[in-house]
C-alpha cells in the first residue's frame, strides 16, 4: 500500500509538473480529503476505462467533464508529442505537437 501511494504521488507530480512547465492551466482535485471529488472521479471514468475489479485509481485526467485518460495514456501522449490533443486542447504555435500537425496537414 505504501509503495502504491508513492507511485501515485510520483505520477501526479509528473503530470502537474508537465502542465506547469507548459503553462497549461489545471485544477488539482484531491480525492483523499474530498468524498465529493472521489465520487465524481469514480462516476465519470467511462466503463471501458475502469479496471475489471475495484475502482479507478488516480491520477485520472479530465478536461472539465471530458475524460482524457489515466497516467499511462498521458505518458504515451507525452512520448508521442500529442499531449494537447490528449487534453482536447489546441497545440500552441511553435510546439512540437503543432509542427507535427502542420506536417501531417501538408501531406
Amino acid at each position: 500500500c505504501v509503495a502504491l501511494y508513492f507511485v501515485i504521488k510520483k505520477q501526479q507530480q509528473d503530470i502537474m509538473g508537465f502542465l506547469t512547465v507548459n503553462k497549461i492551466d489545471f485544477k488539482e482535485c484531491d480525492i483523499v480529503t474530498s468524498e465529493e471529488n472521489r465520487k465524481w472521479m469514480r462516476e465519470n471514468v467511462p466503463e471501458d476505462f475502469r479496471p475489471m475489479t475495484g475502482v479507478p485509481l488516480p491520477p485520472q485526467i479530465f478536461n472539465e467533464e471530458h475524460y482524457c485518460g489515466n497516467y499511462e495514456a498521458f505518458f504515451d501522449a507525452r512520448e508521442e508529442h500529442a499531449v494537447y490533443a490528449f487534453l482536447g486542447l489546441t497545440a500552441p504555435p511553435g510546439s512540437k505537437e503543432a509542427e507535427a500537425l502542420a506536417r501531417l496537414e501538408q501531406q
